[in-house]
Protein backbone atom coordinates (compact mmCIF):
# COMPACT_ATOMS: atom_id res chain seq x y z
CA UNK A 1 0.00 0.00 0.00
CA UNK A 2 3.02 2.26 0.37
CA UNK A 3 2.78 5.42 -1.75
CA UNK A 4 -0.13 4.13 -3.88
CA UNK A 5 -1.83 7.46 -3.23
CA UNK A 6 1.22 9.63 -3.85
CA UNK A 7 0.20 12.84 -5.62
CA UNK A 8 -3.48 12.45 -4.71
CA UNK A 9 -5.24 15.08 -2.64
CA UNK A 10 -7.97 13.78 -0.30
CA UNK A 11 -10.56 15.80 1.63
CA UNK A 12 -11.88 14.73 5.03
CA UNK A 13 -15.10 16.65 5.67
CA UNK A 14 -16.19 16.87 9.31
CA UNK A 15 -17.32 19.19 12.07
CA UNK A 16 -17.69 19.14 15.86
CA UNK A 17 -18.93 15.81 17.19
CA UNK A 18 -17.06 13.44 14.89
CA UNK A 19 -16.11 10.02 16.23
CA UNK A 20 -12.41 10.54 16.86
CA UNK A 21 -11.01 7.20 15.74
CA UNK A 22 -13.13 7.31 12.57
CA UNK A 23 -11.24 10.41 11.47
CA UNK A 24 -7.76 9.79 12.85
CA UNK A 25 -7.35 6.19 11.67
CA UNK A 26 -8.45 6.79 8.04
CA UNK A 27 -6.34 9.95 7.97
CA UNK A 28 -3.31 7.97 9.14
CA UNK A 29 -3.93 5.23 6.54
CA UNK A 30 -4.29 7.79 3.76
CA UNK A 31 -1.11 9.63 4.72
CA UNK A 32 0.83 6.38 5.05
CA UNK A 33 -0.29 5.56 1.50
CA UNK A 34 1.18 8.87 0.33
CA UNK A 35 -1.94 11.02 0.03
CA UNK A 36 -2.04 14.70 0.83
CA UNK A 37 -4.93 14.89 3.30
CA UNK A 38 -6.79 18.01 4.37
CA UNK A 39 -9.41 18.25 7.12
CA UNK A 40 -12.17 20.56 5.94
CA UNK A 41 -14.85 21.96 8.25
CA UNK A 42 -17.51 24.69 8.21
CA UNK A 43 -15.29 26.72 10.55
CA UNK A 44 -11.60 27.45 10.94
CA UNK A 45 -9.44 26.57 13.92
CA UNK A 46 -10.24 23.10 15.22
CA UNK A 47 -13.11 20.65 15.59
CA UNK A 48 -14.05 18.57 18.63
CA UNK A 49 -13.77 14.81 18.52
CA UNK A 50 -15.73 12.34 20.64
CA UNK A 51 -15.08 8.87 21.94
CA UNK A 52 -18.66 7.64 21.83
CA UNK A 53 -20.41 9.93 24.36
CA UNK A 54 -17.29 11.50 25.86
CA UNK A 55 -15.28 14.41 24.52
CA UNK A 56 -11.99 13.41 22.95
CA UNK A 57 -9.30 15.47 21.27
CA UNK A 58 -9.62 18.46 19.00
CA UNK A 59 -8.32 18.15 15.44
CA UNK A 60 -6.90 21.14 13.53
CA UNK A 61 -8.88 22.29 10.51
CA UNK A 62 -6.62 22.56 7.47
CA UNK A 63 -9.06 24.53 5.37
CA UNK A 64 -12.45 26.10 6.15
CA UNK A 65 -15.25 24.90 3.89
CA UNK A 66 -15.83 28.33 2.35
CA UNK A 67 -12.27 28.28 1.00
CA UNK A 68 -12.26 24.64 -0.16
CA UNK A 69 -12.85 23.86 -3.84
CA UNK A 70 -13.99 20.25 -4.31
CA UNK A 71 -12.52 20.06 -7.81
CA UNK A 72 -9.06 20.26 -6.22
CA UNK A 73 -9.50 16.88 -4.49
CA UNK A 74 -9.42 13.39 -5.98
CA UNK A 75 -11.39 11.67 -3.19
CA UNK A 76 -13.54 12.32 -0.12
CA UNK A 77 -13.66 10.68 3.31
CA UNK A 78 -16.64 11.14 5.67
CA UNK A 79 -16.18 10.09 9.33
CA UNK A 80 -19.10 9.29 11.59
CA UNK A 81 -20.22 10.30 15.04
CA UNK A 82 -23.89 11.16 15.58
CA UNK A 83 -23.46 14.93 15.96
CA UNK A 84 -21.03 15.47 13.10
CA UNK A 85 -23.04 14.32 10.05
CA UNK A 86 -26.32 15.56 11.52
CA UNK A 87 -24.84 19.06 11.72
CA UNK A 88 -23.30 18.85 8.25
CA UNK A 89 -26.70 17.96 6.75
CA UNK A 90 -27.87 21.45 7.71
CA UNK A 91 -24.90 23.10 5.97
CA UNK A 92 -25.87 23.53 2.31
CA UNK A 93 -22.26 24.33 1.43
CA UNK A 94 -21.21 20.98 2.89
CA UNK A 95 -23.87 19.12 0.92
CA UNK A 96 -22.83 20.91 -2.27
CA UNK A 97 -19.20 19.95 -1.57
CA UNK A 98 -20.14 16.28 -1.20
CA UNK A 99 -22.41 16.39 -4.24
CA UNK A 100 -19.42 17.32 -6.41
CA UNK A 101 -17.79 13.95 -5.65
CA UNK A 102 -21.04 12.10 -6.35
CA UNK A 103 -21.65 13.79 -9.68
CA UNK A 104 -18.01 13.64 -10.78
CA UNK A 105 -17.88 9.92 -9.90
CA UNK A 106 -14.90 10.41 -7.61
CA UNK A 107 -14.32 7.80 -4.87
CA UNK A 108 -15.97 8.39 -1.49
CA UNK A 109 -15.48 6.56 1.81
CA UNK A 110 -18.00 6.94 4.65
CA UNK A 111 -18.17 5.11 7.97
CA UNK A 112 -20.78 4.67 10.71
CA UNK A 113 -23.13 7.70 10.63
CA UNK A 114 -21.10 9.33 7.84
CA UNK A 115 -23.40 8.14 5.02
CA UNK A 116 -26.19 10.36 6.38
CA UNK A 117 -24.83 13.32 4.42
CA UNK A 118 -24.74 11.24 1.24
CA UNK A 119 -28.53 11.03 1.37
CA UNK A 120 -28.81 14.82 1.19
CA UNK A 121 -26.18 14.95 -1.56
CA UNK A 122 -28.12 12.45 -3.68
CA UNK A 123 -25.42 9.83 -3.46
CA UNK A 124 -27.10 6.64 -2.22
CA UNK A 125 -29.83 5.72 -4.71
CA UNK A 126 -28.98 2.45 -6.43
CA UNK A 127 -25.84 1.93 -4.33
CA UNK A 128 -25.03 -1.12 -2.24
CA UNK A 129 -23.78 0.09 1.12
CA UNK A 130 -23.71 -0.29 4.89
CA UNK A 131 -23.66 2.03 7.91
CA UNK A 132 -24.35 2.21 11.62
CA UNK A 133 -27.55 0.11 12.03
CA UNK A 134 -29.79 3.07 12.93
CA UNK A 135 -29.28 4.51 9.42
CA UNK A 136 -30.60 1.39 7.67
CA UNK A 137 -34.16 2.68 7.19
CA UNK A 138 -32.99 6.14 6.12
CA UNK A 139 -30.67 4.69 3.51
CA UNK A 140 -33.21 2.17 2.23
CA UNK A 141 -35.84 4.93 1.96
CA UNK A 142 -33.35 6.94 -0.11
CA UNK A 143 -32.92 4.03 -2.52
CA UNK A 144 -29.83 2.25 -1.19
CA UNK A 145 -29.39 -1.52 -1.02
CA UNK A 146 -28.35 -1.71 2.66
CA UNK A 147 -26.45 -4.74 3.94
CA UNK A 148 -24.94 -5.62 7.32
CA UNK A 149 -21.25 -6.18 6.48
CA UNK A 150 -17.96 -4.91 7.84
CA UNK A 151 -17.15 -3.14 4.59
CA UNK A 152 -19.04 -2.71 1.33
CA UNK A 153 -17.46 -1.48 -1.91
CA UNK A 154 -19.68 -0.34 -4.78
CA UNK A 155 -18.02 1.36 -7.76
CA UNK A 156 -15.84 3.71 -5.76
CA UNK A 157 -18.13 4.05 -2.74
CA UNK A 158 -16.70 2.46 0.42
CA UNK A 159 -18.87 2.17 3.55
CA UNK A 160 -18.49 0.51 6.94
CA UNK A 161 -20.60 0.16 10.09
CA UNK A 162 -18.52 1.06 13.15
CA UNK A 163 -15.03 1.64 14.60
CA UNK A 164 -14.50 -2.12 14.83
CA UNK A 165 -14.55 -2.24 11.02
CA UNK A 166 -11.79 0.33 10.57
CA UNK A 167 -9.09 -2.12 9.49
CA UNK A 168 -11.21 -3.42 6.59
CA UNK A 169 -12.54 0.07 5.87
CA UNK A 170 -9.12 1.69 5.59
CA UNK A 171 -7.74 -1.05 3.34
CA UNK A 172 -10.72 -0.82 0.97
CA UNK A 173 -10.63 2.99 1.04
CA UNK A 174 -6.98 3.16 0.02
CA UNK A 175 -7.56 0.65 -2.78
CA UNK A 176 -10.58 2.49 -4.20
CA UNK A 177 -8.95 5.91 -3.87
CA UNK A 178 -5.93 4.60 -5.78
CA UNK A 179 -8.21 3.59 -8.66
CA UNK A 180 -9.58 7.11 -9.05
CA UNK A 181 -12.85 7.93 -10.80
CA UNK A 182 -15.26 5.08 -11.45
CA UNK A 183 -16.91 5.92 -14.75
CA UNK A 184 -19.48 3.15 -14.28
CA UNK A 185 -20.69 4.64 -10.98
CA UNK A 186 -23.96 6.55 -10.82
CA UNK A 187 -23.30 10.22 -11.49
CA UNK A 188 -25.19 13.36 -12.44
CA UNK A 189 -28.40 13.97 -10.55
CA UNK A 190 -28.31 10.79 -8.47
CA UNK A 191 -31.20 10.14 -6.11
CA UNK A 192 -33.08 12.87 -4.28
CA UNK A 193 -30.57 15.71 -4.49
CA UNK A 194 -31.53 18.80 -2.56
CA UNK A 195 -33.17 21.72 -4.27
CA UNK A 196 -31.18 24.82 -5.06
CA UNK A 197 -28.15 22.96 -6.45
CA UNK A 198 -27.19 23.22 -10.08
CA UNK A 199 -26.30 20.07 -12.03
CA UNK A 200 -22.62 19.43 -12.51
CA UNK A 201 -21.11 18.69 -15.91
CA UNK A 202 -19.73 15.19 -15.77
CA UNK A 203 -16.99 14.35 -18.24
Amino acid sequence: MENVLEGKRVAILATDGFEQVELTEPMRALREAGARVEVIAPKSGSIQGYNHHDKGDTIPVDRPLEEARPENYEALMLPGGVINPDALRLEQQAIDFIRHFVEARKPIAAICHGPWTLINAGGVSGRRMTSWPSLEVDLRNAGADWVDQAVVVDRGLVTSRRPGDLSDFCAAMVEEFSEGRHENAPGGRVGAAQSGASPANVQ
